[in-house]
């Protein structure tokens, strides 16, 4: 990149961050910074678009600590705004394709527990709506579920919402608010109709966290975990609560601003800056096996009505198996 280059995304990002910052003072504070250290010949030595982005990641996160206010360097060409639509949704439907949707895991394991991991991130239903339904639908008679989002590091509020669908009952709940400061705008989630069974409200639910574990992530565990509907196992998540917008600066980089905070009915707060605190702490390695094990723990103690002996005595089996290997 030449210098000119580098000060047309530094003015680009400045100006961005001073006009959609979640907190206006805050935006104000950092964009002048990010001016002035362009000014002093900061950011003249970073001709390569990724050197660039970290240290410009590294400076915007000063004093505010905000991971979802960065640069973001793509090895692919970004696409302008508005210059083929067309075309920028075929390959961000391919590539949400060729990730399964997200759901990197559906599976019964024996004990007739349920497992369902997402990773990388919650893609918006209009994308993984469907294959969340089939995942649903093969784990919605299991007596257990472990959802791990060690791997996922954020997404769609409105997938967030389905997620949550699945696993509560019918009727609706009011599962977080995204406050815009600038304007005073509330939009409100809540639970939604669901294509397909429901796991429902009542079993027992897992929530599996790395330090890793971002965003869109963070919602739905803290949604489960404030409504005490899940047990979260494994490591304080990486806290970040402000949704974001991308902003193309350069056919390589992207503007990442916070738009908004996340709000929380039951907590009147959130995860920013915090992470979410497991119930149960272990390294994120150990998480899987501590919940499975929990998990047929359960199985083995309920009554064994008709059709079941086949299950207990699975649940019992694999119970020595994870006590042995543990």
């Amino acid at each position: 990149m030449r210098t000119d280059e580098i000060k047309a995304v530094i003015d680009q990002v400045a100006a961005l961050i001073r006009e959609h910052y979640v907190f206006p003072d805050v935006g104000q504070a950092v964009a002048d910074r990010l001016i002035a250290d362009q000014l002093a010949g900061r950011y003249d030595e970073f001709t390569e678009p990724v050197r660039l982005a970290e240290q410009v990641t590294t400076d915007l996160q000063v004093g505010n600590g905000d991971k979802h206010l960065r640069l973001i360097h793509h090895i692919d060409e970004l696409f302008e705004e508005d210059e083929d639509p067309v075309a920028e949704e075929a390959a961000w439907a391919r590539h949400v394709e060729l990730t399964a949707a997200g759901m990197a895991r559906a599976e019964r394991l024996a004990g007739n527990i349920g497992v369902l991991a997402i990773k990388p991130t919650l893609y918006d239903p209009k994308y993984a709506g469907a294959a969340l339904a089939g995942a649903m639908t093969l784990l919605w008679g299991t007596d257990a579920l472990l959802l791990d989002l060690r791997g996922c590091r954020g997404g769609s509020p409105e997938m967030v919402a389905l997620v949550c669908s699945y696993l509560l009952d019918g009727e609706p709940v009011h599962l977080n608010d995204l406050v815009t400061p600038s304007t005073g705008a509330v939009r409100q989630h809540w639970t939604v109709p669901v294509s397909g069974p429901r796991f429902g409200g009542t079993k027992p639910i897992w929530v599996l966290t790395s330090s890793t574990t971002f965003s869109g992530a963070e919602e739905l565990t803290y949604n489960l975990q404030q409504l005490g509907r899940a047990v979260v196992i494994g490591e304080r998540t990486r806290g970040g609560a402000h949704p974001r917008e991308g902003f193309t600066v350069h056919p390589h980089l992207e503007a990442s601003v916070p738009i908004q905070r996340a709000l929380n009915p039951i907590s009147g707060t959130n995860w920013e800056g915090v992470g979410i605190s497991p119930e149960v702490e272990v390294d994120a390695e150990t998480a899987f096996s501590e919940a499975y094990r929990r998990a047929l723990e359960h199985v083995i103690a309920l009554p064994v009505a008709p059709g079941r002996r086949e299950v207990t005595d699975e649940a019992r089996v694999a119970a020595g198996l994870v006590a042995v290997a543990g």
